[in-house]
């Protein structure tokens, strides 16, 4: 029953992080749209403004990242598959959970699945299958 009523609590974690995350993500939209119709005064501000755009832009990027991240946790629960193992359907121990809330792997797992995806790719970014050594 403990994992139960942990596993509520972290939904409610969940729904309040949502919120949250949407609200940012409406105030950085209206930010970004201000600053894109804002008139530069000279080059050092438009300089600035291009700056903050891209720094507005990679911040929603994460924000919107993290948010379906928590729409599948959230959905997971619906389905009765919160809490375990995508790879291996083992429990997720309730310590990961409380760390990172929307994992969909165990530790082991999401481990071997980083160094599958690593090992795909050489030191300059190409991909393994695709490289040449002539």
């Amino acid at each position: 029953m403990a994992r139960k009523e942990a596993l509520n609590k972290l939904k409610q974690v969940l729904i309040g992080r949502r919120e949250a995350l949407r609200a940012a993500l409406m105030g950085d939209l209206s930010l970004l749209n201000e600053l894109k119709n804002e008139a530069f005064s000279d080059v050092f501000d438009a300089a600035l403004d291009n700056a903050n755009d891209d720094i507005s832009t990679q911040l929603l990027e994460v924000e919107a990242k993290e948010l379906a991240q928590i729409d599948l946790a959230l959905e997971r629960m619906k389905d009765g598959q919160y809490g375990t193992c995508e790879a291996c359907e083992k429990p997720i121990p309730l310590s990961r959970l409380q760390a990172l809330p929307f994992v969909t792997m165990c530790i082991e797992c999401q481990r071997e699945s980083e160094k599958r995806s690593s090992n795909s790719w050489d030191r300059y970014g190409r991909s393994q299958s695709h490289a040449s050594f002539d």
